[in-house]
């Protein structure tokens, strides 16, 4: 058996370099390949040609070999965007003024592959891919556009590097594997960085292991902040998270790391509070040329859960078709509880509680005390239960500083609001919000606009600050096409889609969702980020992706949608 230590994007570290070499001769490595990129991102751009030598490493040119061995004025690396092409032209241009003559001219002789058979194994390694230096090979390719490369290549096993992510698959009878970046992490989190350990034995590709690297970053930080390189690209030596050349990094790649928008990219004008009830926390410039989605306004830090889906009304426009006949599904106290606490983990700021109406669900108090006592919570009811036991349940809640009521009025008469809500909600709606402003619990009020109660928005906003709501906690917000209105155009619904709306998380007994408005399944399947039980990391995670897809499908970013107000 034979086995290789094959790595790529040394990027000026030779203390990564120094700690492979010793790494891959304990693990027994016979032969070193380094697939190229040399210099980059550090600072110590003639510190790794020695090393390469010491440690008999075979090495074919990267883009920025071929870059740095002719003189260019760029690096070649294939990035599109203004924004990623401005940081690699910083680190292109350092590279170029402190790499010598003759490490340069070194780089400039460098093969540009190696097609070698080894253990009876047909070996093609490549930079980007075989067909052409720059290729990115992401993981998140699909086996066709693989196929391509594959077909091009012809070898049994395919290594390449340039994208600095690691992955491994079978394609069409051929083993590519991205043996990832030693100079730099690779967007995880981990101050570590990757190579490949590979076995071949008989003609065959005995074993793959992708290796995470331990080796002396603080030094590698200390290096790059003493010759003034941008802090950005020290941050990440230091956190593992890329903060620059993003907008190259497909979105299931980009979705997984900590920043997924270029600042100057973020859009302006957006109302703080067209998104919900409470503002968007203000984004404070912190240096970093990139921000996270989550947090912004683009993702507001909200969560919304569904306690259930039956209720005691089935009011014609209800967007999640809830009603006494619903099919009955919800979220135990117990997952609730958990929930909250990942909330708190995952940064979230606010928890609003829907359903259905939360006060049907046998443990909504529970529920209510356990989320209050620990996140702003705003509870979603019709207020028409507040009788009998729940009257008095209701007043255990009072003098709670972290938790609102929230409910919809559409009329400032019974005819407007229960020609949609059924008869006598009006009254009895009004008797609940009357009964919980007496227990001093803070109100908010929406109306859903419909052709009947528009005029009589003046005459509810004066009614409902007798009860103490007043300003922001009433709000108008529109007739959506979705669930029981569904058909509803002629009364003026508008039509809603992901690729129009803010992401809200929402969290159902079916799984997690785009947004409150599109928290059923059966009348919008199309806001479902992921069935089952799933952990908001990993939900969050995945609307990220589905964000950036939206963007780069229109090439825009999508405005907020009123839901909460």
């Amino acid at each position: 058996m034979t086995r290789l230590a094959v790595f790529g994007g040394v990027y000026s570290n030779p203390y990564a370099l120094r700690a492979l070499a010793d790494d891959s001769r304990a693990r027994g490595c016979d032969l070193r390949f380094c697939l190229g990129d040399l210099g980059g991102f550090g600072a110590e751009c003639d510190a790794i040609w020695p090393l390469l030598s010491e440690h008999e490493v075979q090495t074919i040119a990267g883009n920025y070999d071929v870059a740095i061995g002719r003189g260019d004025e760029d690096c070649g690396c294939g990035y599109a965007d203004e924004r990623d092409n401005h940081f690699a032209q910083l680190m292109y241009d350092y590279t170029k003024a402190n790499t010598s003559p003759e490490f340069a001219a070194w780089m400039h002789e460098l093969p540009g592959e190696l097609r070698l058979e080894i253990a009876g194994v047909d070996v093609h390694m490549v930079h980007g891919s075989p067909l052409v230096i720059n290729d990115f090979l992401w993981e998140s390719l699909d086996d066709d556009e693989l196929a391509i490369r594959v077909r091009a290549s012809g070898a049994r096993l395919l290594l390449c590097t340039h994208t600095g992510i690691p992955w491994q698959r079978e394609v069409a009878g051929t083993q590519i594997v991205n043996v990832g970046a030693v100079g730099r992490p690779a967007n995880d989190g981990s101050t570590d960085v990757w190579y490949a350990v590979i076995d071949l034995q008989d003609g065959e590709v005995a074993g793959v292991e992708l290796v995470a690297l331990d080796y002396d970053w603080r030094a590698q930080a200390a290096s790059m902040r003493a010759a003034k390189l941008p802090e950005p690209f020290v941050e990440t030596i230091e956190t593992g998270w890329w903060t620059t050349c993003l907008e190259i990094v497909p979105p299931p790649e980009r979705a997984r790391g900590a920043y997924h928008v270029y600042r100057e990219a973020m859009p302006t004008g957006f109302a703080a509070g067209g998104a919900g009830w409470a503002d968007t926390p203000e984004q404070v410039d912190d240096g970093r040329p990139v921000v996270s989605l989550f947090g912004t306004a683009l993702f507001p830090p909200r969560l919304w859960v569904y306690s259930n889906f039956h209720c005691n009304l089935a009011c014609d426009y209800c967007v999640v078709a809830s009603s006494p006949s619903a099919r009955k599904r919800q979220i135990e106290p117990e997952r609730f509880k958990a929930l909250v606490d990942e909330a708190l983990a995952e940064g979230f700021t606010e928890l609003y509680l829907t359903g259905g109406e939360p006060f049907v669900h046998p443990g909504i108090m529970e529920m209510i005390e356990y989320a209050s006592d620990r996140l702003s919570t705003v509870v979603l009811t019709n207020a028409m239960l507040f009788t009998g036991r729940r009257r008095r349940e209701l007043a255990r809640l009072a003098g709670r500083p972290g938790l609102t009521l929230q409910s919809s009025i559409d009329g400032a008469c019974a005819e407007t609001h229960d020609r949609w809500r059924g008869a006598g909600s009006w009254v009895k709606a009004m008797e609940g919000l009357q009964y919980a402003a007496g227990l001093g619990l803070p109100l908010r009020v929406a109306m859903t606009e419909t052709p009947q109660n528009r005029s009589e928005v003046p005459a509810l906003r004066a009614m409902l600050e007798d009860l103490g709501i007043v300003g922001d906690d009433f709000a108008v917000r529109p007739l959506v096409q979705r669930g029981f209105a569904a058909d509803a155009a002629d009364a003026g619904a508008v039509q809603i889609s992901d690729a129009v709306m803010v992401p809200e998380l929402t969290i159902t007994a079916d799984g997690a969702h785009w947004h409150p408005v599109g928290g059923d399944v059966r009348s919008s399947p199309d806001f479902v980020v992921a069935r089952g039980d799933v952990s908001l990391a990993d939900a969050k995670r995945r609307i990220v992706e589905r964000f950036l897809v939206l963007r780069q499908q229109d090439g825009s970013l999508p405005p907020a949608f009123h839901c909460a107000v």
